[in-house]
């Protein structure tokens, strides 16, 4: 499948960028706007092409389709919750692509009362989101939002449970985050700015009120912070949550009293930063104070909230990042990460024999879920690993009873987790770092090298990837793929240092690892540069364009989601959603060390004159985070540079933005076009 004349060739219309006295000739700059329509036709000559170029594979795709969706419980339900009570339940119908919110009054038995229909919310539109849903305090009236185009824009609406009319509040074009004061009438909303999309403002609504008269509580000045309103899980508390990478800062007001104002509970600290939990009374905080970089607990009286009265309860450790915490009456429950795995830790209050939950496999996920409830000695977590499906799980601390409220379905009858294999191996990076690589395959595997494998990362904003199941990755296992998670640093994965060694002017760790891990795959001939195939998405499509640019030779494909590959015209564009709030995990390009050490890396100026990997590039018209210039400037480059006739497809959503299809069976179609991409390469028909 060469490249050929047939390929859209984006016209070229050089702009000059200047910065520190230097200058970039930019030849695709034009197409950053979305109402050109010159810019909309040329996305579209792109979609063409690589509708035309894989028309061989659209049986194949539909069949793939069709096999992950056979796997999935299509009537499927949540494991109901109690809270103020009801039990709440999420649904889904067969051949329906959108859950059904519902509720039963004190008992599993009573009558299904549905909150919202999410299908016929949908209603035929080309994207919907359900964004949040929060149940008022007398259980009468229901806030939501909702986004129609996939940009993150939301519209807030409120519905009267005993009616089911929607009331003529409506507020429009804010980030669709809120939440219920305790008088039933107040609702807390966060706002967000027009062109930058920065949540930066918090308003109160009343009910029966216009938006124009939305009381602004709070306004962020500082354009690196973003702001959150929080109900604390006592119901006690709202809480206005201002947060950067590096810092944050909480302001709390009692829940009964909206029409007070809101105080400081410890103001910002450059470098400080912490969250806080409300029980009885006292504020539990998990922080980074005195350079406790894995994080520690300490606690506060609600009169004296600042970090001059904490007082410590769990100390720090330099081998275990403390995530998070659950509080119980009796209990106070840590989830915790060591050696790059999840563990859960039980503290009984009285100092009474603590104990680990026993997890066995060599690389899982485990968290606590659900738990909205002080009073109870459950504690309800979540269980999975690469080859065994997700369940949730109700433990007695007391008596360490378990059960197994749900254990995800895998339908078709032929899934057997006993057919698979899973690994934790690890690469030893170039400057003699340990990295951990998760794997799961068929068994029976030999390593001669002819397997082919697909290598996934992240690598940002110290978010660790778990190993987790995944009904539709069958479908590349059962022909014969590894599947291998590469924790590469900028996660989190092995602690918070292993985040701060890949971020700033440490970035280049991140790319170098993910291109250790694949040399150390194919040293040990699991696989072989003519098999190995590379994916990552958003800022791991940040990953993708480094790792091609600089070591194209190790892949014989590679996938880029919504990539970000445009860092440096990105960074230095404050207009752009999340530009301002970037500063701290990638580096201010306006101070001249990092905008220099930005560049050596940026994928889209180092694309060079040389062979690259078959390639399939996605991205989402409408998305706000990486918008979709990014990813069309990137193939138009390499469409003009490169000297190979491998395949590079560019395949624009013009309905979605960076979270792709709405919906459960859409998301599917886009993960049939992946796959047909890789089985295609390996000459794998069916």
């Amino acid at each position: 499948m060469p490249e050929n004349s047939t390929a859209p060739v984006a016209k070229v219309i050089p702009k000059k960028l200047k910065k520190f006295g230097e200058v970039r000739i930019d030849n695709y700059f034009w197409l950053n706007d979305r109402e050109n329509p010159e810019v909309i036709d040329y996305l579209n000559q792109e979609n063409a092409y690589y509708q035309e170029k894989t028309a061989h594979t659209k049986d194949f795709q539909k069949a793939l389709f069709e096999e992950m969706k056979s796997r999935i419980k299509e009537d499927d339900q949540s494991v109901p919750y109690f809270f103020n009570g009801y039990y709440y339940i999420t649904r889904y119908e067969k051949g329906q692509n959108y859950p059904i919110y519902s509720r039963k009054k004190e008992s599993l038995s009573a009558k299904e009362e549905i909150l919202f229909n999410c299908n016929e919310m949908a209603n035929d539109k080309p994207y919907f989101q359900l964004g949040a849903l929060s149940i008022s305090p007398d259980n009468k009236l229901a806030l939501f939002s909702y986004d129609i185009v996939g940009r993150r824009i939301y519209t807030i609406q409120v519905k009267n449970l005993e009616t089911n009319e929607i009331l003529d509040d409506k507020i429009e074009n804010v980030t669709g985050s809120a939440v219920w004061a305790n008088d039933n009438k107040t609702i807390f909303y966060s706002d967000q700015d027009d062109v930058t999309l920065r949540s930066d403002k918090i308003f109160k609504h009343k009910l029966g009120s216009k938006q124009t008269d939305d009381v602004l509580v709070y306004f962020e000045k500082d354009e690196t912070f973003n702001v959150e309103i929080l109900k604390s899980k006592s119901r006690k508390y709202l809480a206005i949550e201002s947060g950067s990478t590096l810092t944050t800062e909480y302001q709390i007001l009692d829940a009964d009293t909206p029409d007070e104002e809101f105080k400081i509970f410890q103001k910002r600290v450059r470098g400080l930063e912490y969250s806080i939990n409300h029980y009885g009374d006292s504020f539990y905080i998990l922080t980074n104070k005195d350079k406790a970089e894995n994080f520690k607990l300490m606690k506060t009286s609600v009169n004296k909230t600042s970090k001059t009265n904490w007082e410590e309860v769990i100390p720090h450790r330099g081998d275990v990042l403390l995530e998070d915490i659950e509080i119980f009456k009796d209990f106070l429950v840590l989830e915790e990460r060591e050696n790059g795995l999840n563990k859960i830790r039980i503290m009984p209050w009285n100092g009474e024999g603590e104990y680990y939950l026993p997890f066995e496999s060599e690389t899982y996920t485990a968290y606590a879920t659900g738990n909205v409830d002080f009073d109870t000695d459950v504690l309800r977590y979540g269980y999975q690993s690469m080859t065994t499906p997700s369940s949730i799980i109700d433990f007695n601390m007391k008596t360490k009873a378990k059960e197994i409220k749900k254990e995800q379905e895998v339908l078709g009858g032929k899934f057997d987790k006993n057919n698979y294999v899973e690994e934790r191996v690890w690469a030893t990076a170039e400057d003699g770092v340990r990295i951990p690589i998760s794997m799961v395959y068929r068994k029976g595997l030999k390593k001669d090298g002819a397997n082919p494998l697909l290598q996934y990362a992240y690598g940002s904003y110290g978010h660790s990837m778990d190993a987790t199941f995944s009904t539709t990755r069958l479908t590349l296992l059962d022909r014969g793929f590894i599947f291998a998670i590469a924790h590469i640093r900028g996660g989190e994965d092995l602690g918070r240092q292993w985040y701060e060694d890949g971020k700033l002017l440490k970035k280049k760790n991140t790319f170098t690892d993910f291109i250790d891990c694949s040399k150390f795959l194919i040293a040990e001939k699991y696989t072989s540069p003519q098999h190995l195939y590379a994916e990552g998405g958003s800022a791991g499509g940040l990953l993708m364009g480094v790792v091609v640019n600089t070591a194209p030779e190790l892949y014989n494909g590679v996938i880029a989601q919504v990539a970000f590959v445009d860092v440096i015209t990105t960074m230095l564009d404050d207009s752009i959603p999340l530009t301002t709030g970037e500063y701290d995990e990638w580096g201010n390009p306006n101070v001249r060390e990092y905008h220099d050490y930005m560049l050596s890396y940026s994928p889209y100026d180092n694309v060079l004159p040389q062979k690259y990997p078959n390639m399939y590039v996605s991205t989402g018209l409408h998305d706000s985070q990486v918008q979709y210039w990014e990813p069309a400037k990137w193939v138009a480059k390499l469409r003009a540079v490169k000297t190979d006739d491998n395949v590079l497809y560019l395949d624009t959503n013009m309905d979605a933005g960076h979270g792709g299809a709405s919906g459960r069976f859409e998301a599917l179609k886009e993960l049939a076009k992946e796959y047909s991409f890789l089985l295609d390469l390996e000459k794998i028909k069916d």
